[in-house]
């Protein structure tokens, strides 16, 4: 039998050498820590979809396809569980002000310099980042 990996995208928002995390509440993972806006890729839903249909939902930015890229591919092991990651970056656009739209999971937005990130980013996220600013394309966690 061939293993199936649950599949996740992450927004990488960049602010000029500052990154959007926020901070994770109500959920029952990791409450208190810091993340990216993130979730799960949906049945029948491309990992680009599924990041847009995410930054809607959680920062209340509706980014065109044109303004994502595909920054990161991560295959981790963390917290029992093994997922393959795509982290896709994007530049904040003028104007546009990230809220947070799903109050019930996150509780707080947090602008950190990519060179200096808060001490209570999740681990396997924080791996990401860093390999993300290296300017590595993939990256292993946990194994």
């Amino acid at each position: 039998m061939r293993p199936t990996y649950p599949a996740a995208v992450y927004l990488c928002l960049f602010d000029g050498d500052r990154i959007l995390l926020q901070r994770r509440a109500g959920t029952g993972y990791r409450d208190g820590e810091l993340s990216l806006p993130a979730g799960h890729i949906e049945p029948g839903e491309s990992a680009t979809a599924a990041l847009l249909r995410e930054a809607r939902e959680e920062v209340g930015l509706a980014l065109g396809s044109d303004q994502v890229r595909l920054a990161l591919v991560q295959h981790g092991r963390a917290d029992g569980d093994t997922y393959i990651d795509f982290f896709f970056a994007a530049a904040l656009p003028e104007g546009a002000v990230p809220v947070i739209g799903e109050p019930e999971k996150a509780s707080e937005l947090v602008w950190a310099p990519l060179a200096d990130l808060p001490g209570d980013v999740i681990p396997v996220i924080r791996h990401g980042i860093e390999a993300l600013g290296r300017g590595d394309a993939y990256t292993e966690y946990g194994w």
